[in-house]
């Protein structure tokens, strides 16, 4: 497959963006049906023993530049999980698990953790890598291990004094001059829109007369924008853990901060469930919202030492708090090294150590190698596909002069989670080197036969249950129902979403909107 990967990418000249291709007709194309055959071994290795025989893989090519569909191409990496029942099937089913720049692949392997029964037997599932992602022709703008952390040195997560501001603004400068050397062709095609209309050429490729798709976190938007675009050739689209696709495409900073405020909703509300179960179910029991507090002023101040010798940092305090935020079955590991930390600011109270790894988010997409010792001119085998998309897909101001005013306002408004995210794309896409790229900025209301079912959890932290309100009334045809859960996105959590959502899939019977279900199991 690989062979056949870079075969099918073999990119001419940098073709420039022509600004929004949203106006521009669909184009007319003879698209080739998919050429299913075996999954790379890396890949195989990647997924379940018992579905390795099951999947097969394919690279499909698609044009760099859409409105010029004969001009350069690119190949998407797809999976395919077929149906249980052949004769059962109903077709194909996409899946995009988010990010932006989340590798998707692989994702048709573990159908089972996300759909019924039902759904496995009726329909392949789709994986897939979108373009400058994971094996899509991945979007790159080092050529080394050793640049890429050069300039993570002295770019911070969290940068509070004078010169860690200074020092940040500096390095992400300094990334986004290499993007512009090395990233390619695809450097202004990597917008939402360029993915959708990818989409509906897979879509043609596998043999469907219209989408079936279920798209989690920012694949929200993919779906959202797949519907305004190709209405008539969407079957049935599930939203999970959703964005609002007007503010994301029109005012990327407002946007960002209004992110903030739904870990800020998040976390207040895991405190307050926190207190409620009481300190035998919560180690963090017992004014759990002052005693973060308290941590995190204190930890401004400087790092804490923790009985087994660990230092935690501000930096760390806020990063494992915004991931453990996602996945509800963590926080009782978070409460109790939150507990850990408070009993060490305070010797005098009841102390209960705990062992714990503090996972704090990686600049520029490094996936995890950051503390992996190379020897000199390592490959750099990861991409930058992340900024990517947001930089191309979001407006910024064009300058960083007053960003650290901006970051000051968010960290009042939002004391934890602020000057976090402003320090991510509010300060690199303002140097981003894409000029006018195409890209989709509605309209959002574009009727679809079948209504888009909108799924949102009450305290998803990434995606505010705000932001599903806003995308069900937003698109011209929506059904939203919720979930009283914490966690980011639902589905395979959720027996009442799951079964509502099986129907919608199956039989084209949207739930009746406004309904309100339980999570399968509550945090602590």
């Amino acid at each position: 497959m690989r062979v056949a990967l870079v075969s099918a990418l073999a990119l001419g000249t940098v073709i420039t963006g022509l600004g929004s291709a949203s106006a521009q007709p669909e184009a007319a194309s003879a698209v080739r049906p998919a050429a299913w055959g075996p999954c790379a071994a890396d890949v195989l290795a990647e997924i379940p023993a018992a579905e390795r025989t099951k999947v097969s893989c394919a690279v499909q090519a698609v044009p760099v530049d859409h409105s010029r569909p004969r001009g350069d191409s690119t190949g998407v990496v797809m999976m395919k999980r077929p149906a249980g029942d052949p004769s059962k099937k109903i077709g194909s089913l996409f899946i995009n698990p988010g990010g932006p720049g989340g590798a998707g692949l692989i994702y048709s392997a573990y159908g089972s953790s996300f759909f019924t029964p039902e759904i496995l037997e009726k329909f392949d599932l789709i994986g897939f890598d979108p373009r400058g992602v994971g094996r899509s022709a991945p979007l790159r703008c080092f050529r080394t291990q050793e640049e890429a952390e050069a300039v993570n040195e002295g770019w911070y997560a969290l940068p509070i004094t004078k010169d860690e501001i200074a020092s940040s603004i500096r390095q992400s400068k300094v990334y986004t001059d290499y993007c512009k050397i090395n990233a390619g062709p695809l450097l202004n095609h990597m917008s939402t829109e360029a993915v959708a209309r990818d989409l509906d050429v897979m879509r043609e490729a596998v043999g469907d007369r219209q989408l079936t798709y279920v798209g989690f976190s920012y694949g929200t938007l993919l779906g959202a924008t797949y519907a305004n675009i190709f209405p008539h050739r969407s079957r049935a689209l599930v939203l999970d853990g959703n964005v609002d696709p007007q503010l994301r495409l029109t005012n990327g900073a407002q946007y960002d901060r209004e992110r903030a405020r739904g870990f800020e909703i998040a976390l207040d509300a895991m405190l307050k469930r926190c207190d409620s179960v009481g300190v035998a179910r919560c180690a963090f029991a017992g004014d759990a919202r002052k005693k973060f507090d308290d941590i995190r002023e204190s930890l401004r101040k400087g790092p804490t030492t923790l009985p087994d010798g660990t230092q935690v940092t501000l930096t760390g305090l806020v990063g494992r708090t915004a991931s453990n935020l996602y996945s509800p079955t963590t926080f009782k590991a978070l409460t109790a090294w939150l507990q850990s930390i408070h009993a060490a600011q305070n010797p005098s109270a009841a102390a209960l150590t705990v062992q714990s790894v503090v996972d704090v988010p990686v600049l520029n997409n490094l996936g995890g190698k950051a503390d992996i010792r190379v020897l000199p001119e390592t490959p750099y085998t990861s991409d930058d596909s992340y900024y990517a998309v947001n930089c191309t897909d979001k407006p910024f101001s064009r300058s960083n002069r007053n960003w650290a005013q901006t970051a000051d306002r968010w960290e009042r408004e939002s004391p934890t989670f602020g000057r976090y995210q402003a320090a991510s794309d509010l300060l690199t896409c303002p140097t981003w080197p894409a000029r006018n790229p195409d890209r989709w900025i509605g309209p959002w209301n574009r009727h679809t036969k079948n209504p888009i079912v909108v799924v949102g959890n009450y305290y998803d932290p990434a995606t505010q249950y705000l932001f599903s309100e806003r995308m069900a009334k937003q698109l011209g045809n929506a059904r939203l129902i919720s979930v009283d859960a914490f966690g980011h996105c639902i589905l395979g959590d959720s027996a009442g979403a799951d079964a509502a959502v099986t129907r919608y899939l199956v039989d084209l019977t949207a739930p009746a909107n406004g309904q309100v279900f339980q999570p399968n199991a509550q945090p602590f």
